[in-house]
């Protein structure tokens, strides 16, 4: 069952290059079960049992499913479909020494430089297009072979085992091809999606790399791959949130972009796409004011994203007491200065939820002398204010090109994310919550 759930991890990501790819891959899973597509520039009718999704900005979607009869709360789980990369720049193309071409592109998020160099690369993304008279978005993916980076001979940089610093314009610049590729990367963005390149007036393009997912180790309990951080999370997510009812929650499955790079946009976490959405269904629904604040501060929200495993060649840059390996459990993540939003409360909560699953847990403390990441739980909810918890899979290389996780994992974290759906999380009074 392991090895199962993990293949179709793997499978989920190879058909998602881009984050735009991420949710049309969720539009079209949703749609098949029977979901019904709203859109934020129209009026909802949203019913009783109804299932429904909303995307923003092809980058972003919140799914949710309404009772039969009145509810009481939302159960929220918000992942994310971004990853570290290189975005391609207007202007791309570059010729250099006329003899090569290059494309210009600069970071997306704060990657690992190194394995970026001597793989196999393409571009994939979106590109809006003029279509009779009207604006159109197609999603591009060059599904072949097309770029690489490649190092420096050692032979000309012998301190390239010693430490280098990369410089984003200098080194980190894909090959295209030879002079005779100059004025060929529109017209093979042009090709892909079928349009004539004089038609094209903007894109979205980023790198992803081509090496394909594997599942290796001695007894094949890992697996490695582009794209696990948060990808694993969010795949997961929506998995379990298909599979999962509830008679008195709304469930709701978040997956935002733009959280390596702070979530600061309009289809980010720091923006207004969860409190519109919840404040859509409380007035569809025929909610007052009055209910839509009772329903928000009896909700709850599982942040998940991804975290550090051990690594078993520096064991000192884990904490010494809290210390998540990969295989072991979902990874519960705390942080005094609130990077993440776990308390002692929806700490309990969850541990609850894992124990009903028959899932194991364990925690994740950064060392008290090393600064950690953040992710979307803390920013949502300076917009939606929920009881939550930060959670994760161990993994190694977070936001290298190429990572590792546990084979285990993947299935672990949809059992526990199911029983959290079909769980009633009741608030009965300060500090204190049931089960039903």
């Amino acid at each position: 069952m392991y090895e199962e759930k993990a293949k179709e991890l793997l499978q989920f990501i190879e058909k998602s290059p881009s984050c735009y790819h991420v949710i049309d891959n969720f539009r079209k899973q949703l749609t098949g079960k029977g979901f019904t597509e709203l859109r934020e520039e129209a009026r909802w009718d949203l019913q009783p049992g109804g299932q429904y999704f909303v995307t923003r900005s092809d980058s972003a979607i919140i799914a949710f499913k309404i009772p039969k009869e009145h509810f009481t709360n939302f159960q929220i789980v918000a992942s994310h479909s971004d990853s570290p990369s290189f975005k391609i720049k207007e202007k791309e193309e570059m010729l250099v020494d006329e003899h090569y071409v290059e494309l210009n592109v600069e970071k997306y998020g704060g990657m690992i430089c190194a394995p970026w160099f001597d793989r196999p690369l393409s571009v994939a993304g979106k590109a809006v297009v003029e279509q009779d008279g009207r604006f159109v978005t197609k999603l591009v993916n060059v599904n072949r072979d097309l770029l690489m980076i490649p190092n420096v001979a050692i032979h000309m940089n012998r301190q390239v085992n010693d430490g280098y610093a990369y410089n984003a314009q200098k080194d980190m610049i894909p090959l295209l091809g030879e002079e005779t590729a100059k004025g060929k990367f529109r017209k093979l963005i042009a090709e892909n999606i079928g349009v004539e390149e004089n038609k094209i007036l903007s894109t979205d393009l980023f790198l992803y790399n081509r090496v394909a997912g594997s599942i290796w180790g001695a007894d094949r309990e890992f697996i490695s791959s582009t794209k696990l951080d948060d990808l694993q999370c969010a795949f997961s997510s929506m998995e379990a949130f298909m599979a999962a009812e509830n008679a008195k929650s709304v469930n709701m499955c978040c997956v935002f972009d733009n959280e390596e790079v702070g979530s600061t946009t309009k289809q980010g976490a720091d923006s207004t796409m969860l409190s519109d959405t919840l404040e859509r269904i409380c007035h569809s629904m025929g909610y007052s004011i009055e209910e839509y604040h009772m329903a928000i501060a009896s909700s709850f929200m599982l942040s998940a994203d991804n975290a550090h495993a051990v690594h078993p060649h520096h064991q000192d840059k884990a904490d010494p007491t809290n210390r998540p390996y990969m295989n072991h459990g979902i990874v519960i993540k705390f942080n005094a200065n609130q990077k993440y939003t776990t308390d002692s409360v929806s700490a309990a909560i969850f541990k609850a939820i894992c124990d009903k699953a028959e899932v194991p847990y364990q925690t994740y403390v950064n060392r008290s002398d090393i600064a950690g990441g953040s992710t979307l739980g803390n920013i949502s909810n300076t917009h939606v204010s929920l009881n939550t918890v930060d959670i994760g899979l161990a993994q190694l290389a977070m936001h290298s090109p190429y990572e590792t996780a546990g084979i285990k994992d993947t299935w672990y974290i949809i059992r526990a994310i199911q029983e959290f759906y079909a769980t009633h999380i009741e608030k009965t009074g300060t500090g204190e919550y049931a089960f039903s």
